[in-house]
C-alpha cells in the first residue's frame, strides 16, 4: 500500500506565506470557502525529500480533476509520465504504452488511494473526514487543515497530511511514516471545459 501511494505521488515549494494567529474554525466553514467546479485543471510542482538523500526529487506538470470521472496527473519534467486515476483503477502511461494498471478488484486499496487523492485535489473535506481526523483553522480568506489517519494501516502507509488554500487547495504536504517528506503546490488553476486540452479530455474517455 505504501509503495502504491508513493508511486502515485512520485508521478506528479510549500507556499511561502506564513500563517499565524489562526482562530479555530470548524471544517464545515472551510468546506464552504472552497469552490468545487466540475472541472479543474492547473500546474503542479512537487518536491519529495527521501530519507538518506540530500537533494529532493523535483517534478512538475499538469493535472485535471473531473467530477465523476477522476484525476489526470501528467508529469512533464523531469520525465514525461501520465497517471489516470478513476474510482476503480490506476493506470500509468508512458507515451501510448500502459506501464502499470491497478484494479480495485485485484487491489482493494486502489479504491481508497484514489478516493484520498481525488478528495485532496477536489477539496472535498467531507470525504476526507471519513478516513482522517481533521484539525482546521482560518485566517481571513485563507485556511489550513491537518489530517491524521483514523486507521493504523493508513497512518503507516501515508503518515500525516496538511493542506492550505483559499477557494482552492494551494498546497499539500505529506509526512510519511518512513520519514519521507513531500510538498506539492498548485498554480495557474482554471475551471470549466475550456480548462482541459483536447488530449486531456480524450484521456478520460
Amino acid at each position: 500500500m505504501k509503495r502504491s501511494f508513493a508511486a502515485v505521488l512520485l508521478a506528479g515549494t510549500a507556499l511561502s506565506a506564513a500563517f499565524t494567529a489562526y482562530a479555530a474554525a470548524p471544517v464545515e466553514k472551510i468546506q464552504a470557502m472552497l469552490a468545487r467546479p466540475p472541472i479543474l485543471c492547473g500546474r503542479f510542482d512537487q518536491s519529495k525529500q527521501l530519507v538518506g538523500i540530500k537533494k529532493p526529487l523535483l517534478s512538475n506538470g499538469r493535472f485535471c480533476v473531473v467530477n465523476g470521472k477522476g484525476v489526470l496527473w501528467r508529469t512533464l519534467q523531469p520525465f514525461p509520465n501520465t497517471l489516470r486515476l478513476k474510482r476503480d483503477e490506476i493506470v500509468q502511461m508512458q507515451g501510448d504504452r500502459v506501464a502499470m494498471r491497478m484494479d480495485a478488484k485485484q487491489e482493494p486499496v486502489v479504491r481508497m488511494i484514489n478516493g484520498v487523492l481525488f478528495s485532496l485535489l477536489a477539496g472535498d473535506l467531507s470525504q476526507l473526514e471519513t478516513l482522517f481526523e481533521l484539525d482546521g483553522s482560518v485566517q481571513g480568506n485563507s485556511w489550513k487543515v491537518g489530517l491524521t489517519a483514523r486507521q493504523p494501516a493508513l497512518a503507516k502507509a501515508i503518515g500525516t497530511l496538511a493542506l492550505t488554500g483559499s477557494a482552492y487547495v494551494k498546497t499539500v504536504t505529506i509526512n510519511e511514516a518512513s520519514g519521507d517528506h513531500t510538498e506539492i503546490s498548485f498554480s495557474g488553476l482554471q475551471s470549466g471545459s475550456s480548462a482541459m486540452t483536447a488530449e486531456e479530455g480524450a484521456a478520460f474517455e
